[in-house]
Parts: C-alpha cells; structure tokens; sequence
C-alpha cells in the first residue's frame, strides 16, 4: 500500500524537484495531485518521467481531507492560509517555507541529522523544512559534532540565483544576454546587476545589520544541530544558476584533525567528500546540479585556533536545499508514524 500525497506549489521550481524526485526514489504512492494558484488550474504538469500526466487543481477549493501528507513549496502567504486547513483536515504538512520553522511545536527536520525530532509533529500536524543554506550545511556539520563538539561557526555563502525562484533565474539569463549585446541592465528581482557580480544581501535587513537569510542560518542551525554553537553567517548572492556553495570555518571543543575529519565526513550519510587536493579536486556547482548528496571538499586545519577546521561545502538547493529534504521527511514520516500495509 502506498500514501496519498499532495504536492502544493507543484508548478513551481521546488514543487516540480519535489514532483521529479518523489517519482525518482520510487516514493510508495496511491495517489498523487498537484495543487498550485488559481491561475495554474488546468495546466498539465507531469509527474517526473513517469509519463503520467498531472491535471493542477486550484488550492482554493482543494479539500485535504483523506489525504496522507502535503509538501508545501507555495511561500509563506499561502502556506500561511491553507497549511492549517490541511493539517486540520488530518493531512500531515511538510512546508518548505520559512513560516514554521521557529515554531516551538514544528519540529525542523534534516533527516541525516535529527530524525527523532520528527516525534513532535503531532503537535502541531506540521513539519518544517529547513532553509537551502541551512540544510546542507548541517549535513555536514552533523558528524564533525558528534566526533569534537563544535563550538563557533563563521560561514560565507555564495547562493546560487535559483534560490530567488524562477524570476531570479530569468533575470540572470536576460542581464548576461543583454550585457553581452550591449543593453543597458536594469535590476528588477535584485538589488543590484547580479550578471558578472556578487550582492552580499539575501532577504530584508534586520536591525543589527545582519539580513534575515543569515538570521536564518544561525537560528535554524541551532534549532536543528544544538543551541549552543555560537554561529556567524554572510550570505551572498552570486551569479549561478543552481548549487549554493559555503566557504566554513569551524572551531572545536575537543581536538580534530584534517585526515580524521576526512575519515568521519568519508561515511557520513548524505555526505560525498571529494578532496584530492589538486588541480579539480573539489566540487563546484556546476558539478553538483542533479545530484542528492551535500559535497565536502578542501578540508584542512586553521592554525588560528586551538582546534579548527576550513572547508568547502556544496550542494544543489533545489534539491537537498529543498525539495530532496522535503521527501526525505516525507519517507522518515512514513517508517515512523505513517506506516501502510
């Protein structure tokens, strides 16, 4: 026996990943249906490469009754009206934005790293998704933790612009392509030209000068690894279609070398340490799109502190920064809490 899964956002960037990669891991499902805006009703959208094609019904009137769970990929406006109507519709929510994630009663989930906090959704029906940044650096950080205990962490992003959805993938495309050509660029989705530069500002500003992205990546980071790491994060926005890549430097309670934290981050789950410490040694975006894992590489010892570490951590946010992670949850859901048959 299989769920009955919706899939909220489906004709979205995340929502399509999440649609692919439910078909790809062969998710165990009766029943599928793609949910989106009033404005997508009707269109056809297919269901990975499986052939099927899925009919998108308008969430205004899409009854969640019976349904088993529902991963969100629609944003915080509409999640914040319909994600409490499926859960209490007896449908099991697993949001990918940004509205749950700080709840108290919403566990906030990486399955490679805190699987048992799941046991709290009952409280609320509802299950958060972490934010792209977050997520795969937590993957990597999880098994260095356990080994020495971090204690700082002072990281750089370098966010890839499908991070900013569709419109910031467009806006990249038509400013490269007008550059090229000799246009003039105006920004419309950034602040600033983001073709051939970098803008060191993701979401809104907060009153001590840090942005809410980097905010995020402090809290959630303590919220799902342990509160007690001290965290430090600028987040950039760079000129990449897809892959978020981070710059991390780490500092431990207890002494960890290179070559161990190699050997540990070796058989990590959900880790691929990829580290020759040579000339393409290492993995950049670009080789990451497509892929499920959270890619280590450059790992080496900070001689500035006691006991420290420098690495290069890169991943597909589409993916494990988003809607890998969602199904992810959704399978763990499913051998804890859900089981059929």
């Amino acid at each position: 026996m299989g769920y009955r899964v919706v899939v909220v956002g489906a004709t979205g960037n995340v929502g399509r990943e999440m649609l692919n990669i439910l078909a790809e891991r062969s998710f165990p499902i009766d029943e599928i249906a793609a949910v989106a805006s009033p404005r997508s009703q009707g269109t056809e959208i297919e269901f990975g490469d499986t052939g099927q094609m899925l009919k998108v019904k308008n969430i205004e009137h899409f009854d969640f009754t019976g349904w088993d769970m529902a991963l969100f990929a629609a944003g915080s406006g509409p999640t914040q009206i319909y994600a409490p109507k499926a859960a209490a519709q007896g449908c099991v929510v697993i949001d990918n934005s940004s509205l749950y994630r700080m709840d108290p009663d919403v566990p906030l989930i990486v399955p490679e790293v805190n699987p048992d906090a799941i046991d709290g959704y009952t409280a609320r029906n509802i299950i958060a998704n972490p934010n792209c940044s977050t997520a795969q650096m937590v993957v990597a950080l999880k098994p260095l933790h356990d080994k020495a205990k971090i204690k700082r962490v002072v990281v750089a992003t370098y966010q890839s612009v499908s991070g900013a959805g569709k419109e910031g993938m467009d806006e990249l495309f038509e400013q490269s392509r007008a550059i090229f050509v000799g246009d003039s660029v105006e920004p419309k989705k950034f602040t600033k030209q983001i073709a051939f530069n970098v803008i060191p500002h993701i979401d809104v500003f907060l009153d001590d000068g840090s942005t809410k992205e980097e905010w995020k990546m402090v809290a959630e980071t303590k919220k799902i690894l342990d509160p007690k790491i001290k965290v430090t994060a600028t987040c950039v926005r760079v000129p990449v279609f897809v892959g978020h890549s981070e710059a991390i430097n780490l500092e431990f309670e207890d002494e960890l070398s290179a070559a161990e934290a190699q050997d540990i981050l070796r058989e990590a789950p959900g880790v691929m340490l990829v580290d020759k410490r040579e000339n393409g040694g290492y993995v950049t975006p670009v080789e990451c799109v497509g892929d499920y894992a959270t890619y280590v590489s450059r790992v080496r010892e900070d001689s500035t502190v006691d006991s420290g570490l420098s690495l290069w951590c890169v991943s597909d946010n589409l993916r494990k920064g988003a809607a890998l992670n969602a199904v992810q949850i959704a399978e763990l859901l499913g051998r804890r809490h859900l089981k059929k048959g």
